[in-house]
């Protein structure tokens, strides 16, 4: 056997030690003058125009900057970015390569989002340069640093620090896992808020949430290539069942914070019926690989049931159950249509499954829509549904707690979270059980599936089963939070948000379902300042979370192996060796 041996280029001869120290100290230099001029962004003039009928700087950035209270908003941002960049490419840190590359995108982002708004809100370009003005001159130094820093951190590769297995006392992990939720916790309050509370709206709102987003983008993005979140993610799983109480906990709390008012209590229980529905969708597409396009009619199927046993005027029944045993009959009933819309998943799989699950949808819509039996209410839908009540409290009224008065609708919002915990409980215990690695070994290849022994068939159909029993328990609550229960609220288009949310947080989690969930409603929320861009704006921001992340944001291990970043340290292929 002889081995053919191409011979070395000129260009791939070894480079001296001394060429790669000087490329180094260059490449270290270039990441501290990225991280100099996004600070110097940060002091600088953004805009020299009159802006919102106020001259710079009182409000001719996104929020007001008053100088004696020093760096605020975006340009704090910036500044912490950029200090942060600098402090890692002096120190000897493991990585710190990754991690000024992620800050450096952090402030490009950053920057580029906020200049181009103080741009558009002074008139555009146009109008600025007509008027003497200088458009956004901190965004273009700012920018350039961060430029600049990602510049110098090329070639440092994509993949993660290893996990240290750094050990502390178990009450040592608890407090910083204490400490690390109650942070999530007020950050949330903040993101939510952004837009303005207690009657002052901030105008800048939409600007603002997506000038976070982009620093928080690059901040966290920094912190996973140091390996930081890989390992606070370990003492969180070593703790699992402390994390899971504090979390709740500090949900259950997110009603005292800032984001206590009515609306912000409905958007978050919309938010957790959702969360709990694309749990159970999870268990369909995420376990066992079956792709549902009509998963929203299960929704609908409780939310109808509901209406019509809760003694709703316009209901054909003409009863009134107790709320608890409305949702188990309204569980059971979309369950049971689940069965039904499983059966043929023993004859068909992939694409044809998906047009079979997208027929039943639209099935339902349309026998929604022409009042079938009367149970439907047509056009005029099922409104007027009594609220569900408890010790003589309706639960869309607002309650006081000694001198702490609640918002109206916490009780829902405190429903909604305990439903979505049992779902998560539910769900949690299905995906590491014999039936869960049943599903999932369906999910990787059903006919290996079927020849090591599984019964196949009647697995598909309890996927659809139990994933439609806690969308059914869903609709139930989402027909009495509501009050009304219209077919306009099950369409097609539902079932795709559904299932987008499951994708993008991540196939097979928990957290990936409720973190999606929450995605898909927030971001339109907080978008709205941008009515006639905001679909456009929301879907460069789903193209852009795909690109990064196709595994979603918070994947499980297999998603996460299958799907991992090819990288430099991987062993190049074998050269063909020819006898």
């Amino acid at each position: 056997m002889t081995t053919v041996q191409s011979p070395v280029p000129a260009s791939a001869a070894p480079v001296s030690g001394r060429a790669r120290g000087a490329g180094a100290r260059g490449a270290a230099w270039l990441r501290v003058a990225g991280g100099l001029l996004a600070v110097l962004g940060a002091l600088l003039p953004w805009a020299t125009f009159v802006l919102n009928e106020g001259p710079y700087p009182e409000k001719a950035t996104l929020q007001f900057f008053v100088a004696p209270l020093g760096l605020t908003g975006f340009r704090l941002h910036l500044a912490l970015l950029g200090l942060a960049a600098i402090l890692v490419s002096v120190r000897a840190v493991r990585g710190r390569a990754r991690i000024v590359r992620a800050l450096g995108w952090g402030i490009v982002a950053t920057s580029l989002v906020n200049g181009l708004y103080i741009t558009v809100e002074g008139g555009g370009l146009g109008a600025i340069t007509a008027s003497g003005g200088s458009a956004a001159f901190g965004a273009v130094v700012a920018l350039i640093g961060g430029a600049f820093a990602a510049a110098g951190a090329v070639g440092g590769g994509i993949e993660p620090l290893p996990v240290r297995e750094w050990r502390m006392p178990w009450w040592a992990e608890w407090l910083l896992l204490l400490v690390l939720f109650g942070l999530l916790l007020l950050v949330v309050s903040a993101v939510l808020t952004s837009g303005g509370q207690g009657g002052v709206v901030n105008p800048y709102a939409g600007a603002v949430f997506l000038s976070f987003l982009a620093a928080a983008g690059g901040a966290f993005a920094a912190l996973h290539a140091s390996g930081l979140l890989t390992w606070l993610a370990a003492v969180a799983e070593r703790h699992r069942v402390f994390s899971i109480v504090v979390l709740l906990v500090m949900a259950l709390l997110l009603p005292l914070t800032g984001a206590g008012t009515e609306y912000w209590m409905t958007v978050a229980a919309n938010i957790g019926v959702y969360a709990a529905t694309a749990i159970g969708l999870n268990i369909v597409v995420g376990l066992a690989g079956l792709l549902d396009l009509g998963y929203v009619a299960f929704l609908g199927i409780g939310a109808f049931v509901a209406a019509n046993l809760s003694g709703a005027a316009a209901s054909e029944i003409g009863i009134r159950l107790p709320f608890p045993l409305v949702m188990i009959i309204s569980a059971v009933v979309a369950g049971l249509f689940g069965a039904v819309v499983g059966s043929p998943t023993l004859r068909v799989r992939g694409d044809y499954l998906a047009i079979v699950t997208l027929a039943f949808g639209e099935i339902f819509v349309r026998s929604a829509q022409n009042n079938i039996g009367g149970l439907t209410g047509g056009a005029n839908a099922i409104p007027n549904i009594p609220q569900v009540s408890a010790f003589g409290t309706a639960f869309n009224e607002s309650i006081a707690i000694g001198a702490v008065t609640l918002p109206a609708g916490v009780l829902y919002y405190v429903l909604i979270v305990l439903l979505v915990a049992v779902v998560m409980l539910v769900f949690g215990n299905l995906k590491n059980s014999r039936l869960g690695r049943a599903w999932i070994a369906i999910r990787e290849d059903e006919d290996a599936a079927r020849a090591m022994g599984i019964r196949t068939g009647p697995i598909k159909i309890l996927a659809f089963l139990i994933g439609a029993t806690l969308a059914g328990l869903a609709g139930a609550f989402f027909a009495h939070k509501t009050a009304v229960v219209a077919y306009d609220s099950f369409r097609f288009l539902e079932s795709v948000t559904l299932l987008a949310a499951v994708i993008l947080g991540g196939m097979g989690t928990i957290p990936g379902a409720v973190f999606g969930a929450s995605i898909l409603f927030v971001l339109p929320e907080k978008l709205r300042e941008f009515a006639d861009y905001r679909l456009l704006l929301f879907g460069l921001a789903l193209v852009v979370i795909m690109r990064f992340r196709p595994q979603g944001i918070i994947p499980d291990r297999h998603r996460r192996t299958e799907l991992a970043p090819v990288t430099a340290q991987d062993p190049p292929p074998a050269k063909g060796a020819e006898a």
